[in-house]
């Protein structure tokens, strides 16, 4: 009997996110939903990330009918899925459990079969209440682990720590770490666990290490999430493969690679050679593949890489005898563990298909690829883009010192915030930590759960005026308010529960795209009235017009004798 790999697509949520600021509309959406429903995926990411954001943000579309029609026209053919933020769902402040259990059940009646729920500081306390309400409501809670490396500081910064009595920590995200953490998921009711790897920065002798260990301690299915723009994510993915990984998470070939996760016609010919069954529909990935080539090019704006990757089809294209032997050859090195030979077949294979080459900056930094760029984006509006290798040097003593939050969203990003704010204030003359984003102060003090090692109380008194970890308490939550508008009808501004949570989860994104709303649909009506007493007006000028002269007369006396 062959082994069956799983495969999670990830095109329509992580694969445009990643390579197209989530900028895929509904038109575009509906010209790939109908073949996906032929395509037999385990499991198709299309919601949750960016996406609610993104769509009410720059698209002016509902992100609860994204998620319906897609549902509509997939029907039970695969499991739809959506990622949240544990506690967070979608933004920095946890909610309480009231939005929390309201967001899973809506999510789910509207068609989510699987959640997948992560927490940016892998406390497992800000997901149990996901993985509850999650299941109580009859969805699959896939627990998550966020991959993470620990910071990496130079002989001198270790010198300096040494002197001032202060040893800087080794090996923090082990190996057992993250089985640990996964563990405590399962023992909450996870229904599968994922080893989530957003920034790409797991090697792949690392990626088979840590698979092999989770398939050997879990009761419960895994899946393996990474991303190529180091240039780990396809070696990495072929080690997870070959050491037992149920499910993997891939994105059809024009919305793969670089950012994006690795292509999923490539872990497919590795699949062919070693036997394993996908159970993908590979000549309707074919077809999805010349449309979303075409979809690519209508959003060439915001197209992270301009370059496409090689046309391929996969159910007729013979590959060269030299890049044939490459995949036979990686498949070799990965199961002897043979990690540069591995790396070096893998990116002669991405070079053959035009995928973008490793970034470089990424994989010395050791940080996601977003939090680099958004640095250098924070730098360069300042014209201070020259500070960037500076600001690159003391992440690791930033983030060490804020309790070495795992780099993921959006703890990535404050990180990369406080340290661009640090060198400024470094640049200006000033002491570290002079500029304070709110965020960060909020990061030290406890509000986001607790970070994989305690937060020295006297920074924490420095930054947040606080010695003791001040967790968030939801008891103080206010309810986003939801007026009334007298002059457009009485209406209110949201008019259900569903749009009431995006208000909730969005306040300032999804005021403004319901406003619009409320004052398109009262106009809308207007519109309509005056359209209707027109046509009625036309009719009855016709009516009029097609009398006889005797007719027109006695209507004429008719009216007069009324005065």
């Amino acid at each position: 009997m062959k082994r069956k790999l799983l495969i999670r697509d990830l095109t329509l949520r992580d694969g445009q996110q990643s390579l197209f600021a989530t900028r895929m509309n509904q038109n575009q959406v509906d010209k790939v939903i109908p073949l996906y429903k032929e395509a037999n995926f385990y499991a198709m990411e299309v919601w949750g990330g960016a996406v609610p954001d993104s769509i009410m943000r720059y698209l002016g579309e509902n992100p609860w009918d994204r998620l319906e029609k897609i549902k509509a026209a997939i029907g039970d053919s695969c499991k739809l899925t959506a990622l949240s933020r544990g506690r967070n769902l979608f933004g920095y402040n946890p909610y309480p459990e009231e939005v929390i259990e309201g967001f899973c059940r809506y999510a789910i009646q509207s068609g989510i079969g699987i959640m997948r729920i992560f927490d940016a500081l892998n406390d497992v306390d800000n997901i149990k209440t996901s993985i509850k309400y999650v299941k109580e409501n009859g969805g699959i809670a896939d627990a998550t682990v966020c991959y993470t490396v620990d910071p990496h500081f130079s002989s001198k910064d270790r010198i300096k720590a040494l002197l001032r009595a202060k040893l800087l920590p080794n090996n923090i995200f082990t190996d057992e770490y993250f089985l640990n953490k996964a563990l405590e998921m399962e023992a909450l009711g996870a229904d599968m666990i994922s080893v989530k790897d957003m920034a790409g920065l797991i090697p792949p002798a690392r990626s088979g290490e840590l698979i092999k260990l989770l398939k050997q301690r879990l009761k419960i299915p895994v899946d393996f999430h990474t991303h190529c723009t180091p240039g780990y994510g396809l070696a990495s993915s072929l080690m997870a493969i070959i050491n037992g990984v149920d499910i993997l998470d891939t994105s059809i070939m024009p919305f793969a690679g670089g950012p994006a996760a690795p292509a999923y016609e490539l872990i497919q010919i590795f699949c062919n050679k070693l036997d394993i069954e996908t159970g993908v529909n590979q000549e309707v990935v074919v077809k999805i593949n010349n449309i979303l080539r075409d979809i690519r090019t209508e959003m060439a704006d915001v197209d992270s890489y301009k370059l496409f990757p090689r046309e391929f089809d996969i159910t007729r294209d013979k590959l060269p005898q030299d890049i044939d032997n490459l995949f036979e050859l990686a498949i070799a090195y990965a199961k002897s563990n043979k990690e540069e030979e591995l790396l070096d077949c893998c990116h002669k294979i991405e070079r053959y298909f035009k995928f973008p080459e490793p970034n470089e900056n990424v994989k010395f930094a050791e940080i996601p690829g977003g939090m680099y760029t958004n640095m250098l984006a924070q730098l360069k509006t300042l014209k201070l883009e020259k500070l960037l290798p500076r600001t690159l040097e003391i992440i690791p003593t930033v983030r060490m010192a804020s309790g070495c939050p795992p780099l993921v969203t959006p703890t990535s990003q404050i990180v990369g915030v406080q340290a661009v704010n640090c060198i400024i204030d470094e640049n200006k003359g000033q002491p570290f930590y002079t500029t304070k984003s709110i965020q960060f102060v909020n990061l030290v003090k406890g509000q986001y759960g607790h970070t994989p090692i305690p937060v020295d109380p006297e920074f924490r008194y420095k930054i947040a005026g606080v010695k003791e970890e001040t967790p968030y308490d939801t008891r103080n939550y206010k309810k986003q308010d939801n007026p009334v508008f007298p002059e457009y009808g009485d209406v209110k501004l949201a008019d259900n529960p569903k749009d009431e949570l995006l208000l909730e989860l969005f306040p300032a994104v999804a005021t403004d795209f319901l406003k619009n709303r409320v004052i398109n649909k009262y106009l809308s009506e207007i519109h309509r009235v005056e359209e209707e007493k027109h046509q009625k007006h036309l009719k009855e000028k016709q009516a009029y017009e097609n009398l006889s002269p005797e007719e027109k007369e006695k209507r004429l006396l008719d009216g007069l004798t009324k005065f």
